[in-house]
């Protein structure tokens, strides 16, 4: 990704105050005097994904797995996001599978790796992308599943107002992909 030159905190904090005016607010009330370093730090955590490193996270693995060779999964990790198009938050649940190939990752660090790419701005599709790639590229196993289900503020609070929608994306690689009793595996698996 190319480096980008950031603004300082205070011109951020300048930003915020001019949206609120845009609004039709008085960033200079007293609800409001502190309401730009707040929310400048709320974006802080919710963009930390811009500040850590994929291959850093998974690249700590362990050898010594007794032959284990079948499917890691975890499943039903949560996972928020914001709408690249909109800047509004997109919530849901990840689940992601690997077959490992003489290696695994510690199962935190799965966790950490969703967190990498759902806190940045972020389309779904691409950010399933980028894990099944991530993984694939650090602990080269003999395939990646990721299914992601959420729902998308920019469609329910926002536009059309289908407040019940989710969206799921699904990627597999590897044996997930080319065989489709590893694939059907791992659906029945995230159903149970």
């Amino acid at each position: 990704m190319k480096e980008v030159l950031r603004p300082t905190d205070k011109a951020a904090e300048e930003a915020v105050r001019t949206l609120i005016s845009w609004i039709g607010d008085n960033p200079n009330r007293e609800g409001l005097r502190e309401t730009p370093k707040r929310v400048i730090n709320a974006y802080r955590e919710f963009f930390s994904g811009y500040n850590l490193d994929a291959k850093k996270i998974l690249g700590k693995t362990f050898e010594e797995v007794e032959g284990y060779d079948d499917m890691v999964l975890l499943k039903d990790m949560r996972m928020e996001s914001h709408c690249e198009h909109h800047m509004v938050p997109f919530v849901g649940i990840a689940h992601v599978a690997y077959v490992p190939d003489h290696k695994v990752a510690g199962i935190s660090k799965i966790g950490r790796l969703i967190d990498v790419f759902a806190k940045r701005l972020q389309t779904q599709e691409t950010m399933t992308a980028q894990i099944v790639d991530a993984i694939n590229t650090v602990l080269k196993p003999k395939g990646v599943a990721v299914l992601i289900s959420a729902k998308h503020q920019c469609m329910t609070t926002r536009g059309v107002h289908k407040t019940d929608t989710e969206t799921v994306t699904k990627m597999m690689s590897g044996v997930f992909k080319d065989d489709p009793e590893m694939e059907k595996k791992f659906l029945m698996m995230i159903s149970c």
